[in-house]
């Protein structure tokens, strides 16, 4: 196949609107994913990409996968990251998963992708079912998110509900507790309370934390004890306590 070379490529268009907006991703039902370690990943999980763009060595990959040459320096103008990818690749985007189910790690409006991907590999790192985005979050199926959820999109459902109220109903008709975590003094700290076998888990935006809907629908407010003078942890480190918190009961129980 002959190496394409050219921005005007409709291809490389194509690639290039994918990376940077998120109507575009939808429209096309694709994402954008970048680096030999994150194919393997898609690969593992079952995952065939739709096209592949690649300078050098063609990669291995299954039957029905489109591979396509192409020069560094575009793929270096397709990428969003700031370091120059190996290769690029699309993938469906996965079908929206069935009801809520076990352990949910719920995200509210969290705008930064990266802590959005970092959140999703944490909660398939300590055994949760799926990760809930309430709320103008952060696109899942951004190229950064799913950079820094280092495959755990491809293992783990991901819910998007865009409507927190609705997404409040819904998890009070799944019948799973709520447990919401809060910088307040009426809460419980995080290590000494018993976490039941399915429930959905809240962390608020890195900003503002959790909203008044989200608080008062909870069934328990939890809190991360820290050192005196410290105010609050990244949203993706607090997310990653408590979702500590919650396997590690678990293993005392296995």
């Amino acid at each position: 196949m002959e190496i394409i070379t050219s921005r005007k490529n409709p291809l490389i268009a194509a690639f290039r609107r994918l990376a940077g907006e998120r109507e575009a991703r939808r429209e096309a039902g694709l994402l954008l994913g970048q680096g030999h370690k994150l194919l393997e990943e898609a690969l593992a999980a079952g995952l065939c990409p739709r096209t592949v763009l690649y300078a050098g060595k063609a990669p291995s990959l299954p039957a029905g996968a489109q591979c396509v040459p192409v020069t560094e320096e575009l793929l270096a103008y397709v990428s969003p990251m700031k370091s120059a990818p190996e290769l690029l690749f699309t993938l469906p985007i996965p079908p929206e998963p069935g009801p809520l189910r076990g352990r949910v790690l719920a995200l509210e409006a969290m705008q930064d992708p990266g802590n959005v991907g970092t959140v999703i590999r944490t909660a398939a790192a300590f055994g949760f079912d799926g990760v809930l985005l309430l709320g103008p979050c952060a696109d899942p199926w951004g190229p950064k998110a799913v950079r820094a959820s280092m495959g755990g999109a491809f293992r783990l459902p991901v819910w998007e509900r865009p409507d927190t109220a609705g997404a409040l109903g819904e998890i009070k008709n799944a019948g799973l507790p709520l447990y919401a975590a809060a910088l307040r003094e009426d809460t419980l700290a995080a290590g000494r309370t018993g976490y039941p076998p399915a429930l959905v888990l809240a962390i608020g935006n890195e900003g503002h934390g959790l909203s008044a809907p989200v608080l008062e629908a909870a069934d328990k407010v939890l809190r991360i004890p820290m050192a005196p003078g410290a105010e609050s942890l990244n949203a993706a480190a607090a997310a990653a306590v408590l979702m500590w918190e919650v396997y590690r009961e678990r293993l005392e129980h296995v």
